[in-house]
């Protein structure tokens, strides 16, 4: 199946490198371009894409205020994976709770961006390494005096075993061979738990997970914290 993908970026540059980089892969088709957020819902409405590439950084409408607009007025909106060349915390979290399905910085290996995709368009996400790792670090090292409740307490001990791997950048077949499990289990334990806890995407399951790391350091204390890359 080719992977209909829309390119949303101010810099043509930008946009005529990432079509030229696709352009090589047989199973991806650039089926358009948008050169401002503001244009998003349209161009979605329009070229109907499996999977869009959206700046977080343009002049009229920024790349999360778009996805926010698109996902309020589509039913059924693509996946959306914000591309960037930097990234901050409040960025990342502001895009991941508005429904990205990942982040990528744009000097990210070329074929990662395509991975990226193909796994955007199964309904997994990807994050880029270097700022899933700043945010779980982030969670771990927020110090509170009591511990907030825990974001994953209506899960099943499976569920959470599997949420905490999600956490750490696992990939489906990475958590199967962990926990002893084939990759449809757990596929369906993600699935139950972004049911359970009204979450749309796996990075935003990841970030819960984190929060849930961080609430058992400030009660166990840091070593009890878990991995931080």
């Amino acid at each position: 199946m080719t992977i209909r993908v829309l390119l949303v970026d101010d810099d043509p540059l930008v946009v005529t490198g990432l079509r030229l980089m696709l352009g090589g892969s047989p199973s991806i088709d650039v089926v358009g371009e948008a050169a401002d957020g503001d244009e998003l819902t349209g161009a979605v409405a329009r070229y109907r894409p499996d999977v869009v590439l959206l700046d977080v950084r343009m002049p009229r409408l920024d790349g999360v205020r778009a996805l926010r607009d698109l996902r309020a007025k589509d039913p059924d909106p693509p996946a959306v994976i914000m591309l960037t060349t930097f990234h901050t915390d409040s960025v990342v979290l502001d895009a991941l709770r508005s429904g990205a399905t990942g982040f990528l910085l744009k000097h990210t290996a070329p074929e990662q961006i395509v991975t990226a995709i193909h796994a955007a368009a199964a309904g997994d996400a990807t994050i880029s390494p270097a700022v899933l790792g700043q945010l779980v670090r982030q969670a771990s090292s927020r110090k509170d005096p009591e511990p907030a409740p825990d974001p994953l307490s209506s899960l099943t001990g499976r569920e959470r075993e599997v949420a905490l791997a999600v956490s750490e950048g696992l990939s489906n077949g990475d958590i199967a061979e962990r926990l002893h499990l084939s990759v449809g289990s757990v596929k369906s334990h993600i699935s139950s738990a972004l049911a359970r806890l009204e979450l749309d995407n796996r990075v935003q399951l990841a970030i819960a997970a984190h929060e849930a790391r961080r609430r058992d350091a400030v009660r166990d204390g840091p070593d009890r914290a878990g991995p931080t890359n």
